[in-house]
C-alpha cells in the first residue's frame, strides 16, 4: 500500500503558502495606501487657491467625454505625475466656465487647446454654449495655441482674441466617412460571413458583404455629413464674422492658398480671419502679462481642476437630500452582463436603476446617452429597468450626447422627454446579426469537422461548420422579431404607429435637427436643459443633482478618493505633466484600429443570440 502522508503534507504546506502569499499582497497594498495617504495629507495645504484676481486657465486634456473609462484605482494612484489624463469630462468644463462667469475673482478665461485630442461636434457645441454665456458678461476669452486642429479651433473660435504660434496653422478639412471593406480578403481566406439584417440603411455589416459603400448608404452618409458640416462652418463664420461659405472655401482651396503664402500656414490663417495675432511662446507670455493680472513676471491664473476643487467645496450646501434629480450616464457600447465604466453593461445599468427606484429621495432621473448601441438583449434589459422606475411615477428624461442611436435609441424611446443636440447622431432603428464560419478555411489546411447529433441544429453555432438552413432561418426570424419590437416600442414611446416609424427607420441615422423634424426627439438642448426639464416635470423648485454610477468596492472607493487628493496636491505643486505626443491622432495604431474596426466589432460585442442594435457610423 502506497504511503499517502508525504503528498498530504505537501498539499497542506502549499495551502499555507497560498494564504501567506495573499496576506503578503494585502499587507503590501495596505502600506501603499498608508504611504500615499500620508503624502496626500502632507500636500493638501498646497492645493492652488483661487486668486483674488486672475484668469481661469482652461486646458482640456485628451478626448472630451461624458464618462471616463474605468482605470484600476491602484494603478491610477501609482501613475500620478505621468501622462495618464487622456480624457476630460465635458460637464466639468461646462461647470468651470459657468461658475467662473459669475465669479468676480475670475477676470479672464485663458483657453489652451494644445492638449485636447478631439471631441464630437455635439460635445464641442455644448462647451461652446457655455463659452457664449461667459462672453455675455464682457469677460474676455483669450485662446492660445501652437497649432489648431479642426475640433480645437471650434472652441478657440469662441474667444475674443486668438493667438497662434508663427509655425502653427489652422487645419480645417471638413468631415468625411471612409471605411475599409473586406469581401475580397474574406473570400481569399475562405471565411464565410453569415449576415442577417433588417433595413437597407443598416450598414454595420456592409464591409463584410462587399468592397464598396452601397448607393443608399452613400446617399444617407452624404446628407448626414453635409448637415454636420453646415453646422460647424456656419457657427465658425458667425463667431468670426466671416462671409457665408468662407470656411468651406478655406478647406477646399487650402492647397492653392498655401502655395500663395509660400507654405506659411500661420500667415494664411490670419489673412483668412481665423486668428487675430501671430506670436511666439515668449511673445504670447508677454501679451498675457500685459492684459491679465500678473505677479513676479507671471500671469495670475488657476487651472480648471483646482478651481473646481475650491468652488465645489465652497458651494457645498447642507441639505437633507430629499429632492434629488439623479443623472445616470450610459456611455459606450451596450454589452451583456456587468461592464466597467466606458462601456454599458445591461446588468450594470439595470442595477443602478433598481437602486434609484428604491431611493425615496429620487424625484426624477436624467439619462445621459452617448452610445451607438450594441447588444439587443442588454438594450432590452436596460429599457425594462427604465420602464419600471417610470411605473413608480418617477419621470425619466433623456439627454442625447454625441450619439444615441440603434440600441442607444432603444433605451431612450419610451422616456418622458427626449432632448438632443442639433448635431447628435440618432435613429439607426434597425437590427443585424453576423456569424462567421471558418470551415472552408480549415479545409484548405486539411482540417475537417465531423460527428453526429440528435437534431439537425445540434451544432448550430459551431464556427468550424457551415450554418444549416434551419440555423439561418432561426437567426433571421430573431432579427425580424427584434425589428418589429423596435418600431413598435418607438411608436408607443413617440405616439406614432409602426408603419410611420418604419418610414424613418430601416437603420437610417439622423442628426438632432433632422430627428426633431421626424418626431424622434422632443426638443433641442444640452444636459443642463434636460435637468431643468426633469425638474419641471417633477414639479421641483429646489433640488440637488446627484450623478449616480456603478457602486465601487470599498478598496476602489478608498483608492479613488486617495487618487483625487494626491492628484490635486501634485497639481497645486505644479508636479503633473501635460499630454503631448501620447494623444496624437496620427499614429499607426489609430489607423490599424480604424481599418480593423468592422472585424474587431464582431469579437467585442457579446449578445447571447448574436443580434445587435448597433450604429457603426456614430462618433464616440
Amino acid at each position: 500500500m502506497t504511503d499517502k502522508k508525504p503528498g498530504l503534507i505537501r498539499r497542506i504546506f502549499k495551502f499555507i503558502g497560498s494564504i501567506l502569499t495573499v496576506i503578503r499582497y494585502a499587507f503590501s497594498l495596505l502600506i501603499v495606501v498608508v504611504l500615499f495617504s500620508v503624502i496626500g495629507g502632507m500636500f493638501v495645504g498646497n492645493i492652488q487657491p483661487v486668486p483674488e484676481e486672475g484668469a481661469l486657465y482652461l486646458a482640456p486634456q485628451g478626448v472630451l467625454v461624458d464618462q471616463k473609462s474605468y482605470v484600476d484605482p491602484l494603478a491610477q494612484v501609482l501613475a500620478q505625475g505621468s501622462q495618464q489624463n487622456t480624457e476630460t469630462l465635458v460637464r466639468d468644463i461646462v461647470e468651470a466656465i459657468d461658475t467662473a462667469r459669475d465669479d468676480s475673482r475670475i477676470t479672464h478665461l485663458l483657453l489652451d487647446t494644445d492638449y485636447m485630442a478631439g471631441a464630437s461636434l455635439s460635445k464641442l457645441q455644448e462647451i461652446g454654449a457655455a463659452l457664449r454665456r461667459f462672453k455675455a458678461t464682457d469677460k474676455p476669452i483669450i485662446a492660445v495655441a501652437d497649432y489648431f486642429t479642426q475640433s480645437q479651433y471650434f472652441l478657440a473660435a469662441h474667444a475674443d482674441e486668438i493667438i497662434l504660434n508663427p509655425l502653427g496653422g489652422v487645419m480645417i478639412t471638413g468631415f468625411g466617412s471612409y471605411r475599409s471593406y473586406f469581401k475580397d480578403a474574406l473570400d481569399k481566406l475562405n471565411i464565410t460571413m453569415n449576415i442577417f439584417r433588417v433595413g437597407q440603411y443598416k450598414s454595420a455589416v456592409e464591409p463584410l458583404m462587399g468592397n464598396s459603400m452601397s448607393p443608399q448608404v452613400r446617399d444617407e452618409t452624404g446628407v448626414l455629413l453635409n448637415d454636420l458640416w453646415q453646422s460647424y462652418s456656419s457657427e465658425i463664420e458667425d463667431l468670426r464674422s466671416l462671409d457665408e461659405g468662407s470656411v468651406n472655401d478655406y478647406a477646399n482651396n487650402l492647397h492653392l492658398s498655401l502655395e500663395q503664402y509660400k507654405g506659411d500656414s500661420a500667415a494664411l490663417s490670419k489673412a483668412a480671419g481665423l486668428v487675430d495675432t501671430i506670436a511666439s511662446r515668449s511673445g504670447i507670455h508677454q501679451y498675457l502679462i500685459a492684459n491679465i493680472a500678473s505677479e513676479d513676471d507671471d500671469v495670475i491664473s488657476i487651472n480648471m481642476d483646482s478651481y473646481l476643487s475650491n468652488t465645489r467645496l465652497a458651494n457645498k450646501q447642507i441639505s437633507n437630500g430629499q429632492n434629488q434629480i439623479a443623472v445616470v450616464v450610459a456611455s459606450g457600447s451596450i454589452m451583456d452582463g456587468q461592464q466597467p465604466e466606458g462601456s454599458i453593461g445591461g446588468d450594470t445599468l439595470a442595477a443602478i436603476f433598481t437602486e434609484l427606484r428604491e431611493d425615496e429621495n429620487v424625484k426624477a432621473v436624467v439619462l445621459r446617452v452617448d452610445s451607438g448601441g450594441g447588444s439587443a438583449f442588454a438594450s432590452e434589459i436596460i429599457r425594462d429597468s427604465i420602464n419600471a422606475i417610470q411605473n413608480q411615477g418617477i419621470p425619466v428624461v433623456v439627454s442625447m450626447s454625441s450619439a444615441a442611436a440603434s440600441g442607444g435609441y432603444w433605451i431612450a424611446a419610451e422616456a418622458d422627454r427626449i432632448l438632443a443636440m442639433p448635431t447628435t447622431i440618432t435613429g439607426s432603428i434597425g437590427v443585424w446579426g453576423v456569424v462567421p464560419t471558418i470551415d472552408q478555411s480549415l479545409a484548405k489546411l486539411g482540417i475537417y469537422s465531423d460527428g453526429v447529433g440528435t437534431t439537425d441544429i445540434a451544432a448550430m453555432m459551431e464556427l468550424d461548420r457551415p450554418l444549416t438552413e434551419q440555423t439561418k432561418i432561426i437567426i433571421q426570424a430573431g432579427v425580424d422579431n427584434i425589428y418589429t419590437r423596435f418600431i413598435t416600442l418607438v411608436a408607443n414611446g413617440r405616439d406614432s404607429t409602426p408603419a410611420e416609424v418604419h418610414k424613418i427607420a430601416q437603420g437610417r441615422v439622423w442628426t438632432g435637427n433632422q430627428a426633431l423634424a421626424n418626431g424622434l426627439v422632443d426638443q433641442l438642448g444640452d444636459l443642463n436643459d434636460a435637468i431643468l426639464v426633469a425638474a419641471e416635470i417633477a414639479d421641483l423648485d429646489n433640488y440637488q443633482v446627484d450623478y449616480r454610477r456603478k457602486e465601487m468596492t470599498p478598496i476602489e472607493a478608498l483608492l479613488t478618493g486617495l487618487n483625487s487628493n494626491v492628484a490635486a496636491s501634485l497639481q497645486g505643486l505644479g508636479l503633473t505633466s501635460n499630454i503631448e505626443s501620447s494623444i496624437s491622432d496620427n499614429n499607426l495604431g489609430r489607423y490599424a484600429k480604424k481599418i480593423l474596426a468592422p472585424l474587431s466589432l464582431i469579437n467585442t460585442l457579446n449578445d447571447p443570440k448574436h443580434i445587435y442594435l448597433y450604429c457603426e457610423k456614430c462618433p464616440l
